[in-house]
């Protein structure tokens, strides 16, 4: 099975409880404040055309409508873009492939993935290809990955092998620093932002530790507080999580 297939299957299993969990107000708090601040720093979005790839039901919609972009949904599930549409009944969307969206090239100014690229191993670089030829030359690439080479990725690493539940066989962390040298001729790193602590890994990945969802009430504002205390400790080897921001060359 590819990884398209396999992903499909996967999240259309678990894509009630994966919404609920990844898509409650605790979880956008937390992206918010700790995510999209760093990642979008300098970049003038209003009126920009972008693309959330992998989107989901829109997860960084929200914050990329509220700055002015021009937003449209790409994702290869159809319960996905069901749910993308009820939420955003004015937006574009497109039901297709991130590694052959059918959509013309050089159509954006930025495409935005959370947490989409390590779903698609063995086929990173192939998705990062179609997200380079539907870029305008200038257009700017973000996206948020669990990356390798930190200390919490030994302990992911072992998870991902046993919870077969919530994570399909082909899931594994990123070589971010290994991907900037390979389309170093197509991007350049404009910036690389380390992030994600206790937060992170209980408000919105609750999912994962099969917590109850009303918990979040009650134990988010003591967590946020705590990540506003740990976020300037973050580095490439203490971080859950690596927001990347490429410009694509040309301009």
């Amino acid at each position: 099975m590819n990884s398209d297939d396999l992903q499909h299957a996967h999240y259309s299993a678990i894509f009630r409880d994966y919404e609920q969990h990844y898509g409650d107000v605790w979880s956008h708090q937390y992206r918010d404040e700790f995510m999209f601040g760093p990642l979008f720093e300098g970049v003038n979005l209003k009126g920009a055309k972008v693309l959330e790839a992998m989107c989901g039901s829109g997860q960084a919609t929200p914050f990329l409508r509220d700055q002015g972009a021009e937003v449209m949904g790409l994702d290869i599930s159809k319960e996905a873009i069901a749910s993308y549409r009820k939420r955003w009944p004015d937006a574009k969307v497109a039901c297709a492939s991130v590694f052959a969206s059918g959509l013309p090239a050089g159509s954006f100014d930025c495409v935005v993935i959370l947490s989409g690229l390590h779903h698609v191993h063995p086929n990173v670089e192939g998705a990062i290809r179609e997200v380079a030829r539907v870029l305008k030359p200038g257009g700017q690439f973000c996206f948020v990955e669990p990356h390798s080479g930190s200390l919490p990725d030994w302990f992911r690493a072992l998870w991902y092998k046993n919870d077969r539940k919530y994570f399909a066989e082909n899931e594994a962390s990123i070589d971010v620093e290994r991907l900037a040298r390979e389309f170093a001729g197509t991007f350049d790193v404009a910036n690389t932002n380390y992030f994600g602590a206790l937060g992170w890994l209980f408000i919105v990945n609750s999912l994962i530790w099969r917590l109850p969802h009303a918990a979040k009430a009650y134990y988010t504002p003591l967590l946020l507080a705590l990540e506003r205390k740990t976020a300037p400790l973050m580095s490439r080897r203490t971080a859950c999580m690596a927001a990347c921001r490429w410009i694509k060359k040309g301009a």
